[in-house]
């Protein structure tokens, strides 16, 4: 065989193993994107521009999420918010919407004491995606309804909807590197 004729079906060869080793590292970035966002995958994908796009914003979330601080509650801390839960709870019968307010200050603090930026809620939803997007439409329908209640025009069953919420992810960030510490129902 001629040096051409080897050429000839080499390089077509080595191109097409190079694009079938980009495609599968593309589907298998993709696959870890599904799987460390999950719903929140879809939820950015839908809102990009592209999924290009919305997977680039997904790995940016990864890279600031990497660059914070976070970190595990001391057993003393997870606790006192287990109290302090509990009490939130117990205010509901009486005050529902002070409750669903303290349930949301509650969150927010537990947010800041794990190593969260807190300041701005749509930061304080990327930032969460990343460790917890199985819970972040919980965290997402609770604060709808604590503005609602703000204005006085949401229902008792909505103010407990978000209690339910609330409780979603609080559970959530109280456990430590998956060993979960559930809070009193």
């Amino acid at each position: 065989m001629s040096t051409g004729t080897l050429l000839a079906i080499i390089v077509p060869a080595v191109v097409v193993m190079a694009l079938m080793a980009t495609a599968v590292t593309l589907l298998m970035r993709r696959r870890h994107l599904r799987a460390r966002f999950g719903p929140e995958y879809d939820r950015t994908v839908e809102a990009a521009d592209s999924r290009r796009a919305g997977e680039h914003e997904l790995r940016a979330r990864e890279k600031r999420h990497d660059d914070l601080d976070i970190k595990p509650l001391p057993s003393s801390s997870r606790e006192r918010y287990t109290r302090d839960w509990t009490g939130v709870q117990q205010e509901f019968v009486d005050r529902p919407e002070e409750a669903v307010h303290d349930a949301d200050r509650l969150v927010t603090a537990l947010m800041h004491e794990r190593g969260y930026p807190t300041e701005n809620f749509e930061q304080r939803l990327k930032d969460l995606s990343v460790e917890h997007g199985r819970t972040l439409e919980h965290y997402r329908a609770a604060h709808e309804v604590d503005g609602l209640s703000t204005r006085h025009r949401a229902t008792t069953e909505q103010l407990r909807g978000a209690m339910v919420h609330y409780r979603a992810l609080f559970e959530e960030l109280l456990s430590n590197g998956g060993r979960t510490h559930r809070a009193p129902a």
